[in-house]
């Protein structure tokens, strides 16, 4: 196991603990194990170190090529069912002809209800309606609880049929780079066409995140399935290390969102 972890970022570490531990608790009690919502690098986390084992993996969002999702591991010999996900999806009411509501509203007001961002998946937002995704298990508290967005009287409705989900195609466009490491300053400065000095102001500006927690360290590793949001830039992922060249330069395949 070592082998694998020392792949990972030392920050991963605690998350590796807890996905072993899943790992353990599936080995010991023959019986699936549901996680929070989770995101693509600790999806492929998780992947990985379940690879070669007995244990299967699958996730389920609710909506098409969702980027949070919950995960199911499960033995084996086991056949999942869509409620073995335990994924709600709620819609909000509120008087859209008059408030425009926006991503940051909507989950800063579902965090100050006291509970944590794996309780939550996408938010999906259209010109007419306001969607996101929730652990089942706090149906009847959203229910009592969220009654209001920033100063917007709000209610919610579950959505039970999956054609009244809200469908936003979401567009990578890919390209290989030539990087000198896998550093943050480096693959930064690579993607925006900056000077190495400039991209590691904007790390140590505060204006970077991975796997969306900001990262203020230019000698930070990446890895495949990381997800950098870099503010008045967009976002961009690690979409594969595809070896090196022979002056030992890394091949970065990437996507940016359009």
């Amino acid at each position: 196991m070592d082998a694998i972890t020392q792949h990972f970022r030392k920050d991963e570490q605690p998350f590796i603990e807890l996905v072993l531990g899943w790992i353990r608790e599936v080995e010991n009690s023959y019986a699936p194990k549901l996680t929070d919502f989770l995101n693509p690098r600790e999806r492929f986390i998780v992947q990985s170190l379940t690879g070669g084992s007995d244990i299967r993996v699958d996730a389920y969002g609710a909506y098409d090529n969702a980027e949070r999702m919950r995960v199911l591991l499960y033995p084996d010999y086991y056949v999942p069912a869509q409620n073995d996900y335990a994924v709600t999806v709620f819609t909000l009411n509120y008087a859209s002809k008059f408030v425009t509501l926006k991503h940051k509203d909507v989950l800063g007001s579902l965090m100050s209800l006291g509970l944590g961002r794996p309780k939550f998946g996408d938010i999906k937002i259209d010109e007419e309606r306001v969607q996101f995704a929730v652990v089942s298990e706090l149906k009847d508290y959203l229910f009592a609880n969220l009654t209001s967005i920033g100063k917007s009287k709000v209610s919610i409705t579950e959505v039970t049929a999956k054609e009244a989900l809200i469908s936003l195609t979401e567009t990578w466009s890919e390209e290989l780079y030539i990087v000198s490491s896998m550093r943050l300053d480096a693959v930064l400065a690579a993607l925006l066409g900056l000077a190495r000095q400039k991209a590691v102001a904007l790390i140590r500006g505060d204006k970077v995140q991975v796997n969306w927690t900001s990262q203020n360290e230019p000698a930070l590793e990446l890895y495949e399935e990381d997800i950098l949001s870099i503010r008045g830039f967009g976002r961009y992922k690690v979409i594969a290390i595809e070896g090196r060249t022979k002056k030992d330069k890394v091949r970065l395949l990437t996507g940016k969102l359009e």
